[in-house]
């Protein structure tokens, strides 16, 4: 199970973008690996009417994968990077006791 999901604020920590924040996108589960806004463009070579959005062709900058150790979640308290923990919980849902995950920042304790 991974510990970052999609829309999480992450920093990156290795790599050429290190230091760089981001929203992630999209988490490739089965690479290990995910897409962060605005971290790793690479210049792609589209061909003229293969995307609805570029009918002319030409070069675009996208964002491509990151490997999942490489970023690290920021910590809404210190705005850092922290490593994710779970705390769990009792929670009554339909009238029935219910043990529940919650993602917990290992900085500040904070739940994420």
């Amino acid at each position: 199970m991974a510990k970052i999901k999609k829309g999480d604020l992450v920093v990156v920590i290795a790599g050429r973008d290190r230091g760089q924040q981001g929203r992630v996108l999209e988490v490739l589960t089965e690479t290990d690996r995910v897409l962060v806004e605005g971290v790793q463009r690479v210049t792609k070579h589209i061909k003229p009417g293969t995307r609805r959005d570029n009918q002319q062709g030409g070069l675009v900058t996208v964002e491509a994968p990151i490997h999942i150790s490489n970023v690290m979640l920021v910590d809404p308290e210190t705005k850092k990077g922290t490593r994710v923990g779970y705390r769990t919980e009792q929670v009554e849902r339909d009238g029935r006791e219910r043990t529940q995950r919650v993602r917990v920042a290992k900085r500040s304790g904070k739940d994420v």
